[in-house]
């Protein structure tokens, strides 16, 4: 039988309340309170919590290294700017998008700035509140011994039967020998029992904060380097020297807060250059250089030293280290027009072509010859040969000097006010000087003789020189640097080997005897806790058994069972 129910005021009372609220609009109009706002305050507070986070400084460390990848790919304005030219003009728009891009000075790019700059202030973050609470740690008591040890990894249980005075001399003997592993200790009085709590291993937060505080010290040791140093290169022959003076160097590059008042006052005179090779019968390959060494005469204020300068052995007087990193031949060349006039004299500087023989290119310009200008061009050859190849030297070493050179005159270009390479010259803008036969004329010179060309003009070999280029730096954060990199190979070293451990030993009294536990827990994995817990455990129960009082049964001595998840577990 169906019972008939009738519906009354109250049924349709709740019938409307349930209306009220149906998740469906047409129901139920009002909508839910929206979320407050965070506001101005709020919104630079969340994006600076996530700034310096630490995961935050990891991917801006991993965005800075991935920034740099593109200063070692392509050629830097600041390094080389004769090859980052090349590259643009053998790359027509795509080199024009990269030098747009700031990929030709990647380091001092805004996009690399910014991410260096971030970096910084992230890991600044990150450190300042850690440091803190380091602090706090260290001066803080070591935890208080959990109720129930035996959550915790090896732990141990042994009953010992003995007097009641043997429960405190465990416990100091505990504390001894905790402290003897250097754990910081402190003897806490529980309910019928004594404990000690230890701990070990804050020395691994204090090598991670150095590494940290480290970091931030190479970062900006390198700004500072960059902003206050200088760097510049420069070429000396054979019985010449150099001033350190701004005019003096081929090319010099420094910081933003560098002062030229600053520079050293120091100069030098190359007084020799050696270089050795490998002779045919020697051991390795024929023409390999063996050394090269700089006999150099360095006058500072109040002082004249002799010094030798090698590869990587630089030179170091008072604000600047000189490196030797590179040499060639200079020899001496002496050109005449037509009109008898010398239009170029003394020691030319010539380009190693990057064979092993050092066959190099010669550059003479004379702007001021008559009646037209004239370019000297060709090799030298310090072991000369000319064949089928063509002009080239057979060993890096001057056994038999020779000049091959062609001669040309017309418009250098000097005069259009454009710098120009003094080490090349277009020759397609010039007319090589012709013999009867109406070919060029090819000059091939040893030292001590001179020929001269159908139109009068000149050329001499009257000598040969050796000269060598020079790389005078001066960083004043380079040794911040370095002791920045050690603290912070030191901090990591310890963040990595240092284990972090707690360790508790609580005896309590019973009617049989003393009954001893021992447990642990590694803040990290740390695989040694269980086996020291329970050596810990076993040089307890050893002591003990040797100053108890009386004979000692040995059955009343027994291990208890380590907990099943013995790896869990908490310090409270």
């Amino acid at each position: 039988m169906t019972e008939k129910r009738t519906s009354t005021p109250a049924d349709a009372g709740e019938a409307a309340e349930s209306s009220a609220w149906s998740s469906k609009p047409e129901i139920d109009r009002k909508r839910p309170p929206s979320a407050p706002s965070l506001g101005l305050r709020g919104t630079l507070l969340f994006l600076w919590r996530q700034l310096t986070s630490m995961q935050t400084a990891l991917v801006l460390l991993m965005l800075l290294a991935i920034a740099a990848v593109p200063g070692s790919l392509y050629p830097q304005r600041s390094v080389n700017p004769a090859l980052t030219e090349q590259f643009l003009e053998e790359n027509g728009r795509w080199g024009e998008i990269l030098d747009a891009l700031g990929f030709f000075d990647v380091f001092s790019s805004p996009w690399f700035s910014a991410i260096y700059l971030l970096l910084f202030i992230s890991l600044i973050g990150c450190i300042v509140p850690r440091v803190g609470v380091h602090l706090k740690q260290l001066r803080a008591r070591p935890p208080r011994t959990p109720s129930r040890l035996t959550r915790f990894t090896g732990y141990t249980r042994v009953e010992l039967a003995g007097a009641d005075g043997d429960a405190d001399a465990l416990i100091e003997r505990a504390r001894r020998s905790l402290r003897r592993s250097r754990y910081r200790t402190e003897v806490r009085e529980e309910a019928g029992a004594r404990s000690v709590s230890a701990e070990r291993g804050l020395l691994r937060e204090s090598g991670n904060l150095a590494f940290h505080i480290a970091l931030v010290g190479v970062l900006i040791c390198i700004a500072g380097g960059q902003l206050t140093s200088y760097r510049g290169q420069i070429t000396v022959i054979e019985g010449e020297g150099f001033a350190n003076s701004l005019t003096q160097y081929d090319s010099f590059e420094s910081g933003a807060w560098f002062d030229e008042t600053e520079m050293p006052d120091f100069r030098f005179t190359l007084e020799d250059f050696r270089a050795t090779y490998v002779q045919p019968g020697e051991g390795g390959s024929v023409g390999e250089p063996r050394s090269f060494e700089a006999d150099v005469q360095v006058t500072t204020p109040g002082q004249e030293i002799s010094r030798t300068v090698q590869v990587n052995k630089p030179l170091h007087v008072k604000g600047a280290s000189m490196y030797l990193l590179g040499n060639g031949y200079a020899p001496a060349i002496t050109v005449t027009d037509p009109e008898g006039d010398v239009v170029a004299e003394g020691p030319v500087i010539t380009v190693p072509m990057g064979d092993v023989g050092y066959t190099s290119q010669v550059v003479i310009k004379a702007p001021d010859a008559r009646p037209e200008q004239t370019a000297v061009v060709g090799f030298f050859l310090p072991t000369g040969t000319i064949d089928e190849q063509g002009p080239h030297s057979l060993f890096p070493d001057a056994l038999d000097p020779q000049l091959a050179l062609t001669v040309h005159q017309g418009d250098l270009g000097l005069d259009s006010g454009i710098p120009q390479n003094a080490y090349e010259v277009d020759l397609t803008t010039l007319t090589p000087v012709v013999g009867q036969d109406g070919a060029p004329v090819l000059i091939r010179l040893y030292p001590g003789q001179e020929f001269e060309l159908p139109d009068g003009t000149t050329v001499s070999f009257d000598g040969l020189r050796r000269y060598a280029a020079f790389d005078i730096a001066h960083n004043p954060f380079e040794r911040w640097i370095l002791l920045s990199a050690l603290v912070a190979v030191g901090g990591l070293i310890l963040s990595l080997f240092v284990p972090r451990r707690r360790v508790w030993v609580r005896v309590r009294e019973s009617v049989d005897g003393t009954v001893l536990e021992v447990a642990g827990l590694a803040r990290s994995d740390d695989p040694a806790l269980e086996d020291d817990v329970r050596a810990l455990a076993s040089s307890l129960t050893e002591a003990q058994d040797g100053t108890s009082d009386g004979p000692h049964d040995p059955h009343q001595a027994r291990p208890g069972r380590a907990a099943e998840h013995p790896s869990e577990g908490s310090a409270q």
